[in-house]
Order: structure tokens, then sequence, then C-alpha cells
């Protein structure tokens, strides 16, 4: 059934058209304004804020009205470095109502889902209005043959994914770090505009996170030099690159870990979690990833502090990277009773801003992230939650049921209802300039491929990028999806990217490109406010808002229903032009929405003062 009235609702959420203040300082007032539309007769506002850990309440009051809204404001003060906010307001029919970031309410809420101003600052603008493209080395593409390491099992870039056990972190099709920047006019192409790669230090796997070192670029992906000429080279072009480095733990052949091992008394012990008898503690009793344990000093001074320390030294110079991606940022620092997590985020926060202000820092977090995304320390995570597992419900083809990363059950298949309400509740727990910094992705090196996840019909690859490119947050895609390599899990996915475009389902492409440049063209969709529109089981619309400036998505993962919208409540809208997709027409009076089966559709139109930007 649809969800009836939506755009009918009192709205607020963290976007610049209902906070004047993205990054407030401490102490500093900030203005927050709610938009009631009319129909409602509230008379009456307060703002509820909590300080010290006591709720306290300020009058709302009307500052304007527009042909569809009726506009409150009310100041909240900065005292802690996060401060929870939410509305209540009632009226002579309205009665008593709640407004928190999970929607309105009649009844008492806990504070879980207040809004929330915070102090740490904002993620740097190149990375919220980016778009990234995360690339596995070995699979990505090769610029030369060169000998297999000892530990490899050597494979042709045509040879299929061998995904037995033992042999699929060994199996090495020899990718390098060349071979990406010869293809750096892909990204191009493609529109995006940062390179993620995953790490590039040597180890004894094809995917790395064993790392031996962090202090060079494993020769076998062409070394140091290579890596400065893959960053210079992107850098040249406009193009930002993230290193991706693993906090949580190392490899058993790492210098730190070997002389660990060897002598009790090495001032390396304390790095890694050691037992009576000499035993080590593994991540998930992975022998081969041994544990680092963050309470020990000279750890972090390792890692952090150093002039030379790694998370320093590889942002440095014009060789350098401009972010780090964490692995495993959710287990990085807690061991049973031991827990400096957010110790362990908020310095290595400190450290990259200071090595380069404007770097940009996202945790792995594959669950509930909203203990551990408060800004201070990761500017965002990989936002699976709240993003990528409800997608998949969605658009899950009707006969293949992926788990999710560790889930034993497979992922179910929602209508769009469940869908909304679960992207809503994981997302209005964290503060609105997390959400904004964190990843947005249908999949991943780690994860099933989007072209396998929604089954024959390709069509719905593209309504999964729509998402990814059309809600809040940094859209991340992983290389090949843009041309619809297929992959049932993590592994079987890291295929190697063929190049002879023949194999490339062109429309997938093409629908990529198309919403990439949407992205990137609409200040609506980069920095906009989100309002949902009207949701049903097989469609959902919703707005991105900014001051003059409004797009309407539409997404639809079967043959969706006609929907129409009125200048009348949407003054404008008639006006519009369409900026990705098909189905949509106008008559100067409004629009109709009708999509012929799986499909999207993004209208852009200018608007003057509909914001409430003047009584």
């Amino acid at each position: 059934m649809p969800t009836p009235d939506l755009l009918a609702r009192p709205h607020h959420d963290g976007s610049a058209l209902y906070v004047d203040r993205a990054a407030p300082a401490p102490g500093e007032r900030v203005t927050v304004r709610v938009r009631v539309p009319h129909g409602h007769d509230i008379d009456q506002m307060h703002v509820r804020q909590v300080t010290d850990g006591e709720p306290e309440f300020s009058a709302a009051r009307i500052t304007s009205r527009t042909a569809t809204d009726t506009w409150w404001s009310a100041d909240v003060v900065c005292h802690n470095p996060v401060t929870s906010y939410r509305f209540i307001m009632s009226g002579p029919t309205d009665g008593y109502l709640w407004l928190d970031a999970a929607g309105l309410s009649r009844r008492d809420v806990p504070d879980v889902f207040d809004f929330r101003l915070t102090t740490f600052g904002l993620a740097p603008d190149w990375a919220r209005h980016g778009v990234v493209y995360q690339v596995f080395p070995d699979r990505f593409a090769k610029a030369g043959d060169r000998p297999a390491p000892e530990w490899a099992e050597p494979a042709d870039w045509s040879d299929p994914v061998d995904t037995r056990r033992g042999h699929i972190g060994a199996q090495w099709y020899g990718g390098d770090l060349a071979g990406v920047e010869l293809h750096l006019d892909h990204l191009e192409r493609l529109g995006v505009t940062t390179l993620y790669l995953t790490p590039v230090f040597p180890a004894r796997s094809n995917h790395r996170y064993d790392a031996a070192t962090f202090d060079a670029v494993d020769p076998v992906l062409g070394g140091d030099e290579a890596f400065a000429s893959l960053v210079r080279a992107a850098h040249a072009r406009g193009l930002r690159v993230l290193g991706d480095i693993t906090t949580n733990h190392t490899g058993v052949t790492h210098d730190w870990f070997i002389a660990a091992s060897a002598d009790p008394a090495a001032p390396q012990r304390d790095h890694y979690f050691f037992d009576e008898q000499g035993d080590y503690e593994k991540w998930l009793g992975v022998s081969s990833l041994p544990k680092l344990n963050h309470a020990s000093p000279t750890l972090r001074e390792e890692l952090f502090d150093r002039p030379e320390a790694p998370v320093r030294r590889w942002l440095a110079g014009d060789s350098g990277l401009d972010g780090w991606r964490v692995d495993v940022a959710n287990m990085t620092g807690r061991l049973r009773d031991h827990d400096v997590n957010h110790e362990v985020a908020a310095h290595m926060r400190a450290t990259v801003v200071d090595a380069k202000p404007d770097a940009y820092l996202v945790g792995e977090h594959a669950h509930d992230h909203y203990l551990d995304a408060s800004g201070e320390g990761w500017h965002g995570v990989m936002n699976y939650s709240g993003f990528t597992r409800p997608v998949w419900t969605w658009l899950r083809d009707k006969d293949f049921a992926p788990s999710f990363l560790g889930n034993p059950l497979m992922v179910p298949r929602l209508g769009g209802p469940d869908v909304v309400d679960t992207m809503t509740e994981f997302n209005a727990m964290v503060p609105w300039s997390t959400r904004r910094a964190n990843f947005n992705l249908v999949g991943s090196h780690d994860t099933t491929r989007v072209r396998t996840l929604v089954g024959a019909d390709t069509r719905q690859v593209g309504v999964a990028l729509t998402l990814v490119m059309a809600m809040p947050g940094i859209p991340m895609i992983t290389y090949g999806d843009e041309i619809g390599m297929e992959g049932a899990f993590a592994e079987d996915g890291r295929r190697p990217m063929p190049w002879n475009e023949s194999d490339w389902d062109s429309q997938i492409f093409d629908d990529a490109q198309q919403l990439v440049a949407a992205r990137r063209d609409s200040a609506a969709l980069r920095d906009g406010g989100l309002r949902w529109v009207r949701v049903e089981d097989d469609t959902i619309t919703f707005l991105r808002e900014v001051a003059g400036e409004s797009v309407l998505v539409h997404v639809a993962r079967d043959a969706g229903t006609s929907l129409e919208l009125d200048e009348k409540d949407l003054p404008g809208i008639g006006g519009g032009r369409l900026l990705a997709g098909r189905g949509i027409s106008a008559d100067g009076s409004g629009i109709r929405v009708e999509t012929n089966g799986p499909g999207f559709a993004l209208w852009l139109w200018k608007d003057g003062g509909r914001h409430g930007e003047a009584l």
C-alpha cells in the first residue's frame, strides 16, 4: 500500500534550508527551521534541546509564509560537542506532535532519533560533492608482465575467479598501479571524481589486507615510484585518491609482528595481544591477521604520531593521498572489555587533518553505526546498514537471495514502505553531517555484485545507481558495476575488468554516465534536504531541495503506477526539465510520472522563494 500524504507532513532535516550553520563552533547559536504545509493548524511550537543531559525548551516563531507552507524558526545553542534537539508542536485539530529525524509521532519518543548538531567540522567539500570509484588493483588493469610473487597462483586475465577455499586469496592476475594510471581516462569518461584504491602495501594475498609493512608500496604493484606516478597523474586530471589501511590488524609477516613474536621484550610486543603462553589474538580467528592493541602508546606513535608514521607519510606532498578508508573500523580498538575505538578514531582524525587539512576519513562499518559515527572520528562510514542493505531488500531478484556480510539468513525481498522505514531509522540516529559524509553504495569488493543481485532485468541496475547518486551521502561505485560485471558473492565479484567494450552492457554504462553527470550538475542532489513524496511497494519518489533548485527523483522496480504532481503543491515544477532517465512529461501546470517497468527519472526545476526565504 502507498504511504499517503508524505508531502503534507511538517518537515525538518540538517540541510541548509532548515539549519543556518552546517559546522557551528562550540557555544554558537544556530537557527533551525520547520516547514509546516498549509492544512495543518499548528499554533504552538517549541524546540527541545538537551544541554548537559537535561532537556530545555525554547519557543519557535513563525518567520515566513509561502503559497504552500508556513515556516517556523527557533534557536539551538551548541552547548555540547553533540547537541540533540527535536520539535514539539500542537494545534486545535493536530493535537500533540513530536517531530524528530524519524518523522512525526503523537506520543512521547526517545532521544535516539533526535536531530543533532556537532562542532567537529565537516568532511571536505571535494569529498561531499564527489563521486567515488573503488579499484581492486590486482583485478583492474595491468600495464605489463612481471614475475609472480612466491605466494601467488598466477592466472590469465581471461581466467575465471577461483573461489575454492585456500585459493581465493592466492590467485594473482597481475594488475598493477601503472595499469590503473593507463585507464584514468575511463574514470574521467564515467565522470567520477575520486579514485579509491584497496590496499597497496606488500602482503601475501591478492587483497593485501594482511600487510607486511605500512612503509612501502608492494613491488608487485610497481612499488613506491608507480604509486607516486599514479597519484600525480590522477591529481593532474582533477581526481582525488583515497588509500586503504588496516588499523585493526596486520599480517603475520608485518615487521612489527615479526619483532614482537621473536622477543617478548621487544618494543613492538605491546602492539599486539599476547597471552602468557605466547599465543596472540587473531582477527575473527584468522591466524594470518594478528589484532593490534591500541591501548599501546608505542603503537599509536608508530601508526599516527612520528613524522614518518604511515597515516601521515602517505598524505604528504603532491604525490600524497587525499584521505583514508579504514578497514574494519568498527572493530578497531575493541576486544572484550577493552574498548578505545572512539579514542583511536579521534586520534586518527586529528592526525589526518594535521597532515592534510582537507583530507577525508571514512570507516568501514557494516552494521548499526550510530554509536561510532558522531563526527568526532571518521567523517563518515560505508553506509551498509542505512543504505546498501535496504536497497538490496528492495531490488534483489525474486529468485536470488544473497546473504549479507555474515548474516546466516538470506536477504528478504521487501516493499518500498519497509525499505524507506529502514533507511529513515538507521540514518535518523546519526547527525546530518555524518549522513552526508557516508558512502552510499550498492556493492563493494566485499559483496554480491549489483548486476547479479537484480537478476535478468538489467534496467534495475540503473534504478540502484539512481539511489546511489540521488540520496544524501557520497556515491561510491565499485569498478565494473558501471558496465554490468557479475558476481554472486564477494570473491566471485573480484573479477578482472574487461577492457573490450563489446563485453560491456552499454545500457548500464549509459545510465551510469547520465546519473553521475546529474549528481555533479545538480546542487540539490549534492547538498539538498530530503523529503519523501510517495512510497509504494514497487515505486519510491522523493525530493532533494536547496534554495532555488529542486530535483524530483522517481525509481520503480516494476511496472510503476502513474503519479501526478501539481504546481499548487510544488510551484515551478511544470517548467522544469528532465535531468536523467525517462518517463516524465510536463504540461505547464504540473508533471506526470509514468515508468514502463523498472526505470528511473530525475526532474529538475528552479524555484523562487517557495522555501520561505521571505514573509
